[in-house]
């Protein structure tokens, strides 16, 4: 499995449109998509898909993933909570190249009752085609961890 063009993805039933549709728009892009789930617009628990991302971006088996929900606002906080995940809420393309550029994100979240789907396009885009810059900002993400 070649990491750089692997991502895993999840949503809660709230964002789950959105989710099948960048999960589409991703492997048309050539990406190995794992959908985490949740499989339909069923009401479920966001924690529980949160989890599965963070944790498979924490431990390794995932360089990045994106987590969507209604606001974006719970599967940020759910993420933010793992080692080594650095979870960015985005719903502008500046801040989507910044978390890459400067915070080295490698989960995107989202808004799925937030966004439409060309901004989401783009942001998954433009996060995905950002690199960090490292430098000072490498120093900065190392002090967090510590």
């Amino acid at each position: 499995m070649d990491k750089d063009r692997s991502i895993i993805i999840g949503s809660d039933h709230a964002a789950y449109e959105l989710k099948e549709k960048i999960k589409t728009y991703l492997i048309d892009k050539g990406y190995q998509v794992e959908d985490a789930g949740t499989k339909s617009n069923a009401s479920v628990n966001y924690v529980d898909y949160g989890k599965k991302v963070a944790g498979a971006v924490s431990d390794g088996r995932f360089s990045k993933g994106i987590l969507l929900c209604g606001t974006g606002l719970g599967m940020s906080m759910v993420a933010n909570r793992f080692v080594n995940v650095r979870a960015a809420l985005c719903s502008d393309i500046f801040s989507a190249k910044m978390s890459r550029v400067h915070n080295d994100a490698n989960i995107l979240v989202l808004g799925g009752r937030i966004l439409g789907d060309m901004l989401a396009f783009a942001l998954v885009q433009t996060w995905l085609d950002t690199e960090f810059e490292g430098g000072r900002h490498l120093e900065r993400i190392q002090s967090i961890d510590n």
